[in-house]
């Protein structure tokens, strides 16, 4: 099942991050989660079509109102 292999993979990485000498790095890895994949690859691809294309979305609306975790752009204060 996908769900075990990706828990065995994150584990692993984080073991290779502990024994590297990298205790915080390891505390974020065990932090991440599967389901963080799929919005994130959304929020990187930047034609909105590509997105929705790779993750299966018959309409580029499903992929932005649920995927798409893009902020606005600001300029500084200052």
């Amino acid at each position: 099942m996908l769900r075990l292999r990706w828990d065995k993979a994150r584990e692993k990485a984080q073991q290779n991050t502990l024994d590297q000498g990298d205790p915080m790095l390891a505390a974020k890895i065990g932090g991440f989660q599967f389901r963080d994949v799929r919005p994130k690859t959304a929020s990187e691809i930047v034609d909105i079509g590509d997105a929705s294309l790779l993750l299966g979305h018959s309409k580029q609306e499903i992929t932005k109102q649920l995927y798409r975790r893009i902020g606005a752009t600001t300029k500084p204060s200052k």
